[in-house]
């Protein structure tokens, strides 16, 4: 018997940004599919009703795949694969597998020659780069930079290094109740000629993006207390 599909299927990044999120093809998708792979099964039935799911949610399959299940020896993720059942794949936000969970999953089933296919979603990384007006021919995403403080000036300082000799645009998170402390950081460590893209609350109504030098952010800093948010570093040249 043949394997079934493994479906990336993005979610929404805001509460209120589903009708900027759906697209008819994603809605058929998962009206033929009864079997998840989830991080979060709370959100992620929430979701799938929001995106317009008619089979009954008693009749689904939900495997957890949140910070304490992801035992890659548990061969229940891949039974209903394996048994020939397409089975979806979700983060609790934004596409799985990019900057969230769920790259290991892919990987196995690429190596038991499931086929994967990837559905159109949003993607904060995305978004934020083609927002910022820096280079999106070349760009890094470095997810997390260090907690200490002197790691992460220095990681900061090596961001802007490597912004100018590569004319590469630089990304990172952190979590968001610590956004205004590495905010505080950026402008503290770095050059006040680099130009720094804040991307806050993408696709939801209060959403903000703006690009200037670190030496104009200084002169009036946002508050991004709990606000997910992209910062990227360019460099200040042209």
């Amino acid at each position: 018997m043949p394997y079934g599909t493994l479906y990336l299927i993005p979610v929404p990044l805001a509460d209120d940004a589903a009708a900027k999120s759906f697209t008819p093809y994603l809605t058929d998708t998962i009206n033929s599919i009864k079997e998840y792979i989830v991080e979060n099964e709370k959100t992620a039935r929430r979701f799938l009703k929001e995106a317009g799911l008619k089979t009954p949610q008693s009749e689904l399959v939900i495997h957890d795949y949140g910070k304490h299940n992801r035992d890659m020896g548990k061969a229940d993720f891949f039974k209903g694969l394996q048994a020939g059942n397409d089975v979806g794949l979700m983060s609790e936000a934004g596409c799985p597998g990019v900057a969230d969970p769920g790259a290991e999953i892919v990987d196995k089933a690429h190596r038991m020659g499931i086929k994967v296919i990837p559905l159109v979603g949003p993607s904060s990384i995305l978004l934020a780069l083609m927002a910022s007006g820096f280079s999106g021919q070349s760009f890094a995403f470095h997810g997390y930079l260090p907690i200490d403080k002197v790691l992460r000036a220095k990681k900061i300082k090596e961001l802007e290094s490597t912004a100018i000799k590569l004319d590469q645009t630089q990304m990172f998170i952190e979590t968001p109740f610590r956004n205004n402390p590495m905010l505080e950081e950026i402008l503290k460590a770095g050059n006040p000629k680099t130009k720094l893209c804040i991307a806050c609350d993408l696709t939801s109504a209060t959403e903000f993006v703006q690009t200037k030098t670190i030496a104009e952010w200084q002169k009036k800093v946002p508050d991004l207390h709990k606000r997910p948010t992209i910062f990227l570093l360019y460099h200040g040249n042209k």
